[in-house]
């Protein structure tokens, strides 16, 4: 690249994502159905009596995203390690570069632009370890929930689609990932030996060996501490469902919300700003057992969503600016 091309890559592309972002943000919003009645509620809950309990969601997404940095911070020993102050950034630009793929896979490719060169590709490989551990809670606590959601009293809601159905099939793919990622999570020095002796992926040997040197006490680490950010992911729902008058108890909330967090994890989106529809319509079905205040589940759904995942997404595209990607000369 010479000089200018290298000057617009470094400097123009984060204002260029934040404006990006800005418009989808905009776009994906007014998809939604009700949308104006959520945007009312959100605001009249801004200023009611209850607003604490919003603002307490709002303290706790740096909480969550300061789980994910340390998480990811531990799984990066292996390559030397980074400072928990970049790995806090790294998490904030990888939630900007997620926004443009499916299921926010380009999450990884966002996070290693703080990787020194030489480390990058063996860190997507880190990184991705470091993913299953969250991927794993994910799974056992959506087991927990089909339970919960199946042998509990809830409504009855009329309606074509058949949830329990629908949860018994997920019962069933669920058990045999979860079975598979448990195997290959704790067995992934055994999998680089196996991976490493196939003789497409001899090339990549420099980068897959770096999976050896996970020892178990670093990975129960970062699966505690997976469990920590899910812990404050359902704090936040608690904190938010009575804020826009939808009436659930400890346990719903828990065993509710965690099926919608297993149907996000499992099911393919676009793009995390797409997945605004899925996030409501999963709240929607799932909660409707337990509470008919449908404009307050989806407006509860979508401050979740830019809470947790559009102010970080936004912040995230600043912080490119400060990533010299490449160097001037």
């Amino acid at each position: 690249m010479n000089k200018s091309t290298k000057i617009i890559v470094n400097y123009v592309l984060g204002p260029l994502v934040f404006l990006l972002l800005a418009a989808f943000i905009y776009w994906q919003i007014t998809r939604q159905h009700n949308w104006r009645n959520s945007i009312q509620e959100i605001w009249l809950a801004v200023t009611g009596p209850q607003q604490w309990k919003l603002w307490l969601v709002v303290a706790l997404m740096p909480l969550n995203w300061g789980i994910e940095a340390r998480k990811w911070q531990l799984a990066l020993r292996p390559v030397g390690g980074l400072p928990f102050r970049d790995a806090f950034k790294a998490v904030f630009t990888g939630a900007a570069v997620a926004s443009f793929t499916p299921n926010r896979m380009g999450e990884y490719l966002g996070r290693i632009l703080y990787i020194r060169e030489g480390h990058r590709t063996q860190a997507i490989a880190l990184t991705i370890a470091c993913s299953m551990a969250q991927l794993m809670i994910t799974l056992v606590a959506g087991l927990a929930g089909i339970l919960y959601v199946e042998l509990t009293p809830h409504r009855v809601v009329p309606g074509p689609f058949h949830l329990e159905l629908a949860m018994h099939i997920l019962l069933g793919i669920v058990t045999l990932l979860l079975i598979s990622l448990t195997f290959i999570y704790f067995r992934l020095s055994w999998v680089a030996d196996l991976l490493m002796k196939i003789p497409a992926l001899r090339k990549y040997n420099a980068y897959i060996n770096v999976l050896e040197n996970f020892d178990s006490t670093i990975l129960l680490r970062i699966l505690f501490l997976s469990f920590g950010r899910y812990i404050v992911f359902l704090a936040q729902y608690g904190l938010v469902f009575p804020v826009f008058g939808v009436n659930v108890g400890f346990w719903q909330v828990g065993g509710g919300m965690s099926v919608v967090f297993l149907v996000m994890a499992v099911v393919p989106t676009i793009t995390f700003l797409t997945e605004l529809g899925l996030r409501w319509e999963a709240s929607i079905q799932v909660l409707e057992l337990y509470s008919a205040n449908t404009v307050g589940i989806f407006a509860s759904s979508f401050t979740i969503w830019l809470i947790n995942l559009i102010i970080p997404a936004l912040i995230g595209s600043l912080l490119i600016v400060s990533i010299k990607l490449f160097k001037s000369r």
